[in-house]
């Protein structure tokens, strides 16, 4: 008779843990599906004086709330302001991207849906092709006012793959595309430029 009440307690306390868990679970679901809402949206105040400035600057073109405004919920900007810190390749740059007025970040972004022939090439032909495309690009983001959208990781750790816009290009990728300096990638096998 003990046995079977230990063994009865033993599955309770067993069934609780496992009821437990299936609840952290659930909690944790709902808790990242509530960060992912959260990070769509962006709460903005009344900027105090002399802030409006560094807030016009980071969101142009973004409304700033009225004086005595209350918070109210307006759709985030899903692009970012970046400078361009070196020019890697014909497709990865890096950059320091101004995430939050005054939150800035050094990362590698990589244009998205392109492929640019490597500077490490294997043949003479890719080594110029991808000279040119490293070229082209250096004078596409020197126009300045670069930004970043659609950021997602790479596939290889340490950068991240956007769509970049310039003041004088509004899709970067589809400029070097279109000048033949690179073409179209999904993130499967790459062609050879040899």
């Amino acid at each position: 008779m003990a046995l079977a009440h230990h063994l009865s307690s033993a599955s309770s306390a067993s069934f609780a843990t496992r009821r437990r868990g299936g609840l952290l679970a659930v909690a944790a679901c709902i808790f990242a599906l509530g960060f992912r809402a959260g990070a769509a949206m962006r709460l903005v105040p009344r900027p105090a004086a002399g802030i409006d400035a560094a807030l016009a600057a980071t969101y142009p073109g973004e409304p700033l709330p009225s004086a005595g405004a209350s918070l109210q919920w307006i759709e985030a900007k899903p692009a970012y302001p970046a400078e361009v810190v070196r020019i890697i390749d014909g497709d990865t740059f890096e950059a320091r991207v101004r995430v939050w007025p005054g939150l800035e970040v050094n990362t590698k972004v990589r244009l998205r849906n392109i492929d640019a022939p490597e500077l490490h090439a294997r043949c003479a032909d890719e080594l110029a092709k991808a000279q040119a495309a490293r070229a082209a690009l250096t004078t596409m983001l020197a126009a300045g006012g670069v930004t970043l959208s659609q950021i997602g990781l790479d596939k290889y750790g340490g950068r991240i793959d956007a769509l970049v816009a310039t003041r004088d290009t509004a899709d970067v990728s589809a400029a070097l595309l279109n000048g033949g300096w690179a073409r179209g990638y999904d993130g499967g096998r790459r062609a050879s430029w040899c």
